[in-house]
């Protein structure tokens, strides 16, 4: 019985230690530079953004924040790099909702796995799409655009294979029984100025890319393709009040993880000090120019939300037969 008593107590006074330990790097931290991957170019909207929150948060934190742009390569990059460094809290990976909700559908091979590699710690924001077509365009609203699929043949842009957009139209699609044709470019600018000149009927693009070109008549809005109209965009009806599909809803959300392992005081010690960032006026503001809606949940509902997300992109993948290997 004294053993055991013994045993116990060793037992609870590990549990202290670890706990106490947990605490002092939580309280210590940051002891040097953070480092922040982004698998966006410089001056991107998420660079931005991230760049403010940077600003804001070496104030408290008496440390750089610095920002590291890894594009390219399907934002596997910036991943990787993310998930081969110390589990320490000192690099962290802000992406958005592609490579862990959709990409593990397109690819029978990633070079990581989006729940075993990350922990997600803080969300920072969300953002729907536009339907886009050229500022000249006939149409007037979405029920135009669908009843042109009946009299001709419909031409639908997007970033590439397997996005979003194109994954999006997949949707739009089974939605309403219509069939339209996909024309994938390399590059975003490329896809808006074929629309805007008319080369293809329309495509989905952000608040943050197709806002500008809207602003400045180069293409016009038909609908907003979310639950209720956009802030600073009140003008765009929804997808429903445009005459699309009830209750369709397309939109990327980006969040800060860290790889796998990092102490939980060490975590909710980063996602604090990034939420109070998120709440500051230059963010805010920043938010409001490009059309991304605050976003505030918790790491355990961001697990939750990547494997919903992710059941609803393998289905359609599945359905339309999308593979990228």
């Amino acid at each position: 019985m004294f053993g055991s008593f013994i045993h116990g107590a060793q037992t609870l006074l590990l549990g202290a230690v670890l706990v106490g330990g947990n605490d002092a790097q939580a309280q210590q931290f940051p002891a040097k530079p953070v480092r922040a991957v982004l698998p966006y170019s410089a001056g991107s909207g998420p660079d931005t953004v991230m760049r403010q929150i940077s600003e804001n948060i070496a104030h408290s934190w008496r440390q750089p924040l610095l920002i590291g742009n890894k594009p390219g390569a399907n934002s596997w990059i910036a991943l990787q790099e993310v998930k081969r460094a110390a589990a320490d809290g000192y690099t962290v990976l802000a992406v958005d909702s592609t490579p862990m909700t959709l990409q593990p559908h397109l690819y029978k091979q990633l070079p990581f796995d989006p729940l075993k590699d990350f922990e997600p710690i803080a969300s920072l924001y969300s953002t729907g799409f536009f339907v886009v077509v050229r500022a000249e365009s006939p149409w007037k609203n979405v029920s135009d655009l669908l009843t042109a699929t009946k009299k001709k043949h419909v031409t639908f842009g997007s970033w590439g294979i397997g996005s979003v957009a194109h994954l999006g139209l997949a949707q739009l699609e089974a939605a309403t029984g219509v069939e339209m044709t996909h024309v994938p470019f390399k590059e975003l600018p490329m896809l808006y100025a074929a629309v805007a000149t008319g080369q293809v009927d329309w495509t989905f693009g952000t608040p943050a890319s197709a806002g500008p070109l809207y602003r400045g008549g180069k293409v016009k809005l038909l609908a907003y393709a979310g639950p209720k109209r956009l802030l600073g965009f009140e003008e765009v009806p929804t997808m429903e009040e445009a005459g699309g599909p009830r209750n369709f809803e397309l939109r990327t959300w980006l969040a800060l993880y860290t790889p796998k392992g990092v102490p939980s005081a060490v975590s909710e010690h980063i996602r604090a000090d990034v939420e109070k960032a998120l709440g500051s006026p230059e963010v805010l503001k920043s938010f409001a120019l490009n059309g991304f809606e605050s976003w505030t949940e918790s790491p355990e509902r961001i697990t939750e939300l990547i494997r919903t997300d992710s059941r609803k992109y393998g289905e359609i993948a599945r359905r339309v037969n999308i593979s990228l290997d």
